[in-house]
């Protein structure tokens, strides 16, 4: 969240972690975490630790630093 607050607009949904520019809505979590907080959302993603490949809408974490 401290990487994309930067350049971009933040806020904290009912649903999720945090949306940004109110379009696209985070949920952090570790590796084993689902989509179950976020499957009937459009535009939502996993940003999850101890993972170093991504796929589909599941990102690791570490990424989020490359913004930096």
């Amino acid at each position: 969240m401290n990487q994309l607050s930067q350049s971009h607009e933040l806020c904290y949904p009912k649903t999720g972690d945090f949306m940004v520019d109110g379009k696209y809505l985070f949920e952090i979590g570790g590796k084993g975490k689902g989509f179950t907080q976020i499957k009937d959302i459009p535009d939502s993603y996993l940003a999850v630790d101890d993972t170093e490949i991504g796929r589909g809408a599941r990102i690791p974490l570490w990424l989020f630093g490359m913004l930096y």
